[in-house]
């Protein structure tokens, strides 16, 4: 469908070196669009920006601290002295430490906070400052946040994972709401993915196991899946097309949305 081509178009993918970063970098360059992958991991974010290239993508790598604000000052720089311009960024860099509430250890959840909370902050803040009219791209774009399933129900070990992902939620509306306000023409929408397989995925199983919440990984994916009418774990294309919808121009008029792409765990 032409609503979904992406071509012309540059887009920064944080957490992009693999699992779901790597996966929505390669759907969207499918779909036409020049690719920045954007990460703390420097080897692994070069060769999946090479993986890109030898498919016939644009694609560059950049690294990126997501919470660091002058790292993505420099980041988005570089991507669009790379690319050209910048229309779409992804915020899908987070981590995931599982604990109990009884167990909370401080470190952790600030860990979460700064990486899931703070660092999809200042990648809106970038986002816009570069987007908006007068900005350094300054053609308007689409960010689309990476929240969580996890946002949406209540799952056994993952509490503070389960709350930066919720603020995420509430950045994304809130930062739609000024974008529209003040013109900039960036829509700001999220998605909430359903546990996928990925290392992420497969650590909070064992983890859930470890805490003594499930007898067993297979009890405990087992669970997952009972829970989801869809009957199955996601995928990372299940995310990765959601992405591009909504960084395409079949999204056009949606902003301020969260997407749940969970087959129906969180409804």
């Amino acid at each position: 469908m032409a609503g979904y081509d992406l071509s012309g178009r540059a887009a920064l993918v944080t957490g992009g070196a693999r699992g779901l970063g790597a996966g929505m970098a390669e759907a969207l360059a499918k779909a036409g669009a020049a690719v920045v992958i954007a990460d703390i991991r420097e080897d692994l974010g070069r060769a999946t920006a090479d993986a890109l290239k030898q498919t016939g993508a644009t694609a560059a790598f950049v690294p990126l601290d997501v919470t660091d604000d002058a790292a993505w000052e420099q980041a988005v720089t570089a991507t669009i002295a790379e690319l050209g311009g910048l229309d779409i960024v992804v915020n899908n860099a987070g981590i995931e430490l599982s604990g109990l509430v009884a167990d909370l250890d401080p470190a952790d959840v600030r860990r979460m906070l700064d990486v899931n909370v703070l660092g999809t902050a200042l990648g809106l803040k970038h986002a816009f400052r570069a987007m908006r009219p007068g900005g350094p791209a300054g053609n308007g774009g689409a960010v689309v946040n990476i929240a969580s399933v996890a946002a949406t129900i209540a799952f056994p070990g993952i509490a503070g994972y389960s709350a930066t992902k919720s603020a995420v939620d509430r950045l994304t509306r809130v930062a739609a709401m000024e974008a529209g306000k003040l013109g900039y023409s960036v829509r700001v929408n999220c998605v909430y993915p359903g546990l996928v397989p990925t290392e992420m995925g497969n650590q909070l199983a064992g983890d859930v196991v470890r805490l003594g919440l499930f007898p067993s990984v297979e009890d405990a994916i087992g669970a997952v899946v009972g829970q989801t009418p869809a009957g199955r774990l996601g995928e990372v294309t299940d995310m990765a097309d959601a992405v591009v919808f909504l960084a395409s121009d079949a999204a056009r008029f949606v902003t301020g949305a969260g997407l749940p792409v969970d087959g129906g765990m969180g409804m």
